[in-house]
């Protein structure tokens, strides 16, 4: 028997629930149908089995869209984590004016990321941009920071590196300020080194932030879609072009709602293999 407390209880819970149904459930049963079908969104859908994967299968385009992906990954995690590091260990000294340094690094998180991309557009222009002035007034040659493929993707995972490193700041700042006083007390006593302290404290200790901050660096870097396409729409020639970044392409321009689909749900089954990997080669290095 449904008691009064019972009702109250479902309808606090209604919103989530309707909110799950509309948001989450219906568009992930509705992109699963999608994969069997051909549809432009203006003609009724058309279905076609096994069509999109094995279009999926010879699609050479995309698998480099995922290459370059890897690349900005490769690039764009170990910088990410060496900087947010660096800089959290300083902001967790005992310095001036740390709180003003420590809202100015997490700043760039919460503006929006068109309007970063905008400005970083602009500091790498090719004749106009700051850095290659400061560049031709040093007497160095001016660099084609997005329109050469050496430079491109490499440019773009330097911007994404200055927005997001005040997130992971803040997640390492909490990891650090959780270690016990007493074992670097105890470590001081013992003479040991400011490197062995962080051998073999600091990195231990904080190996829990480091494994989700892996796993959230993965997961925003393969999400990587505003910066190329607002600085180079995944030029040039696609050296840019990110997995995103293609199947919106393939939705939005081409509109092939069902070979998207098909793509989103290969792409996702990659990142979620990625991530465990991840996840496996980390806890076995804190391990040894």
């Amino acid at each position: 028997m449904t008691t009064k407390r019972d009702k109250i209880g479902y309808l606090f819970v209604t919103p989530y629930v309707v909110h799950f149904c509309v948001f989450i459930a219906f568009p992930l049963v509705f992109s699963l149908i999608l994969v069997f079908h051909r549809w432009d969104i203006i003609s009724p859908m058309e279905w076609i089995g096994l069509g999109n994967f094995l279009r999926l299968s010879s699609d050479l385009l995309f698998f480099k869209s995922i290459a370059n992906t890897l690349v900005f990954l490769i690039i764009h995690i170990p910088l990410q984590i060496s900087v947010a590091l660096f800089l959290a260990e300083f902001l967790n000294q005992n310095i001036r004016f740390r709180g003003f340094f420590r809202a100015s690094y997490f700043l760039p998180v919460v503006v929006s990321g068109v309007v970063i991309t905008i400005l970083w557009q602009q500091l790498y222009a090719q004749d106009t941009g700051i850095l290659n002035s400061l560049l031709a007034r040093l007497g160095l040659m001016k660099l084609p920071w997005l329109t050469d493929t050496r430079f491109a993707m490499p440019s773009i995972a330097i911007m994404a590196t200055w927005k997001n490193v005040g997130l992971y700041i803040v997640l390492f700042l909490v990891g650090l300020q959780s270690i016990p006083k007493h074992m670097y007390e105890a470590a001081d006593i013992e003479g040991a080194s400011h490197w062995a302290k962080f051998r073999y404290i600091t990195l231990p200790m904080i190996n829990p932030t480091m494994i989700m901050v892996v796993i959230l660096s993965t997961i925003g870097g393969f999400s990587l879609f505003i910066e190329p396409y607002i600085m180079t729409d995944g030029g040039p020639m696609n050296s840019t072009l990110s997995s995103v970044l293609y199947i919106y392409k393939q939705a939005f321009s081409f509109y092939h709602m069902g070979y998207a689909a098909t793509l989103g749900f290969f792409f996702a089954l990659i990142v979620f293999a990625v991530v465990l990997i991840q996840k496996k080669i980390i806890e076995q290095e804190s391990i040894y």
